[in-house]
């Protein structure tokens, strides 16, 4: 079981590349661009916590929530949830 240390270290572990690049995306060009850059970093960082690869997991996206009815209703999204 892990403590409550670990946790931290992992957490920060995952976001110290942002935290370095952040200077690059300083020019995101508008506050959406803000957003959705920091929506896709969270979901490839959640893949990686999960032990998925990022890349595979975009794909399969890309490939099935077109195909959803109800996109982007909330049930429908959980489904997704790495």
């Amino acid at each position: 079981m892990q403590n409550n240390t670990d946790k931290n270290n992992i957490a920060e572990n995952s976001i110290r590349p942002f935290t370095i690049g952040r200077k690059n995306w300083l020019f995101s060009g508008s506050p959406k661009g803000a957003k959705a850059s920091a929506a896709v970093y969270s979901i490839i960082e959640t893949c990686k916590a999960n032990q998925l690869n990022p890349e595979n997991y975009l794909l399969y996206l890309f490939q099935h929530l077109p195909n959803e009815t109800k996109f982007p209703d909330r049930d429908v999204l959980d489904r997704y949830i790495p």
